[in-house]
């Protein structure tokens, strides 16, 4: 103890001392001395809490890291990156977007469920974390445990786009011509286990067709060969469908989400001709595990009113979605619900796990 707390117990301990000698007793001393030394124990914790309380930091005290699981340039980067400017500017702390892309996300991912569990490395969790959770064998974490999700940023539905030249205008004519040409129609993905794949996929047991499946490396490959006419139809995001569309390049027969979507209002939802085919895919915040939950409800509160605004409702509409925030727990009931879904469309239609 600092001698200046000392002195601040010395009047306490001096008057313990003086009822000791007045006391009357072996019993009674007894029990003085106890008192002394509890009043004695009781100022060394004080001053040690009061200590610890005054170096204590409030969060945040530096800077955060976004982890991007994709390489820069994408949608997702543009998003990372309007999400970090905005958490700093509400955090009052530098938000550094950290690109580790590889293995389709699950360098990145492992990376942020490894960290301390303090709030200063964050996660963007796309669409493609429950499909990596229910198509890859063997990660080393666990998606639904080793990641504790902050709040949903936004959901967008994927679109079913054709070439304007196609001999089929809508969904319920595209459905009925692959049906009367089973094998004879492909379909793109960014690769095995991919969304895009497994949209397919589902697409193929609701629908009762046979579209093949041509898979690419990622990249822009999948677009490409549906712009050159290689391949019939592509099962692909709103985010990078709509500029194709907007441009006359492509034909959007259905949105996959469950109401019409506000950046192409007159394209109809695919569940109103095949019922049970809703595909969307989100971008939210995860963190490490473990993290404290008054950290967690900070960062929740801060993506709040970033969505509020409107320029956020304004920005992500023109990425072909719309601004949702959700609660943590809401959040993982999505991811977990998106998980149970692909693993039924994997054993369904008896797709190899990687």
């Amino acid at each position: 103890m600092h001698p200046r707390e000392i002195a601040q117990h010395e009047p306490a301990r001096r008057t313990t001392n003086r009822r000791i000698k007045a006391a009357t007793g072996p019993r009674t001393r007894a029990l003085a001395l106890l008192l002394g030394a509890m009043l004695g124990t009781f100022g060394l914790v004080n001053a040690h809490a009061q200590g610890t309380a005054s170096t204590a930091q409030p969060y945040p005290s530096r800077a955060l890291h976004l982890v991007n699981v994709y390489p820069p340039g994408g949608a997702s980067d543009v998003v990372a990156r309007y999400i970090a400017q905005k958490l700093s500017d509400g955090l009052g702390q530098p938000v550094i977007v950290d690109n580790r892309a590889g293995a389709g996300g699950a360098i990145g991912n492992d990376y942020v469920a490894k960290q301390t569990p303090d709030g200063y490395t964050i996660l963007l969790v796309t669409g493609a974390y429950p499909v990596q959770a229910a198509m890859v064998k063997t990660l080393p974490f666990d998606p639904l445990r080793d990641i504790a999700m902050v709040s949903m940023l936004t959901q967008y539905p994927f679109v079913i786009n054709v070439l304007p030249s196609a001999p089929y205008r809508t969904l319920p004519e595209f459905i009925a011509f692959a049906r009367s040409n089973p094998g004879k129609l492909n379909y793109s993905s960014a690769g095995i286990g991919s969304v895009h794949h497994l949209s397919g996929e589902l697409f193929n047991a609701l629908a009762g067709t046979d579209i093949g499946h041509i898979p690419f490396r990622g990249g822009a490959a999948p677009m490409t060969e549906l712009l050159a006419g290689r391949v019939d139809v592509l099962f692909e995001a709103m985010t990078l469908s709509l500029p194709y569309i907007q441009a006359g390049k492509l034909r959007a027969v259905a949105v996959t989400s469950r109401e019409r979507s506000p950046a192409l209002p007159d394209t109809p939802v695919a569940e109103q001709s095949l019922p049970g085919y809703v595909v969307t895919s989100f971008l939210g915040i995860g963190t490490t595990a473990g993290t404290p939950a008054p950290i967690i409800e900070r960062l929740n509160r801060e993506i709040r009113t970033i969505l509020a605004t409107p320029e956020a409702a304004r920005r992500f509409v023109e990425l072909g979605g719309e601004p949702q925030a959700s609660s943590p727990a809401q959040m993982h009931d999505l991811v977990a619900a998106e998980t149970a879904k692909w693993r039924k469309v994997i054993d369904t239609r008896r797709i190899e796990r990687q």
